[in-house]
């Protein structure tokens, strides 16, 4: 399987769902974070080595792969993997066997594949950055996730389910204030950061109770941006700088004043951006 989204939409929780609904729950899920395992160690890791195989190698190591054996192992972030290594993973998926580091001996293995990614694959195998032939092998069943922040609906009880998380029992509430502004964000950190700022809010409240001003000043205020130009929307008068003023200023607000973030925002190069902010004097 193939789980495809942005960062932070939860693709690992639906890679745990997926082999605790099993008939492999009984094993323990095997996780891979492919970006984080330097390259000179990721063949290890995913295959093992034999004793010798290289300076360090003092035992035998079973890898990854080897010990997911009857069970699932999660390829997460599968788009960062390096050619060399995905030639590999390919004869892994076809053969259903691996070779040790330092030893030519196949051991069948018998695993569920489950990977995920926040990049376009079919992008990358355009770019010749991926292979054509594991991509092929990978997006058997694709399970694609739409961003937060085209699925506001779910948000309440995302916010429910983080504060059962993390208030220890102190049975927090929100304001319908609160609520109203983190249902206007765009939050382009997804579930994690709803998350993050579901605990940020807890961890300072004095009381049992999470009010709008417990919440990160770059949440807040695309709030009072948009029931600002709510109530001008339809004032006939703005001219077109002020109109693009405030998109500008709309969009620094959005990324706490980033500047190169804004223009992606935006779709316009930085320096139109700042040309564009000193041409409408925005600090």
């Amino acid at each position: 399987m193939l789980i495809q989204g942005e960062s932070g939409t939860g693709k690992e929780l639906i890679a745990r769902a997926l082999h605790y609904n099993s008939p492999r729950k009984d094993k323990p899920l095997i996780t891979v974070n492919c970006p984080s395992i330097p390259e000179t160690l990721m063949e290890s890791e995913m295959f093992g080595h034999v004793r010798g195989a290289f300076t360090g190698a003092f035992k035998d190591r079973k890898g990854k792969f080897e010990l997911a054996d009857k069970s699932t192992i999660f390829l997460d972030e599968i788009g960062d993997l390096k050619q060399n290594l995905q030639a590999r993973l390919l004869r892994v998926l076809q053969e259903k066997e691996i070779e040790r580091v330092g030893d030519s001996t196949a051991i069948q293995v018998d695993v569920r594949v489950v990977a995920a990614t926040n990049k376009n694959l079919q992008e990358l195998v355009t770019q010749g950055k991926f292979r054509e032939d594991l991509y092929y092998r990978l997006n058997v069943v694709t399970i694609p996730i739409s961003p937060l922040r085209e699925r506001k609906d779910d948000i309440p009880f995302l916010i429910d389910h983080f504060i059962k998380k993390h208030d220890k029992g102190r049975k927090f509430k929100i304001t319908d204030e609160a609520l109203k502004i983190l249902l206007v964000y765009n939050w382009h950190g997804n579930v994690r950061e709803l998350e993050n700022t579901i605990e940020r809010a807890i961890v300072i409240s004095t009381e049992p109770l999470i009010t709008s001003d417990l919440l990160p000043p770059m949440i807040r205020q695309p709030a009072v941006i948009k029931s600002q130009s709510s109530s001008n929307s339809r004032d006939t008068n703005l001219t077109l700088n002020e109109i693009e003023r405030k998109a500008i200023i709309n969009a620094l607000c959005q990324t706490n004043g980033n500047q190169t973030r804004a223009a992606k925002l935006l779709d316009i190069p930085r320096h139109v951006l700042i040309y564009r902010m000193k041409k409408l004097g925005i600090e």
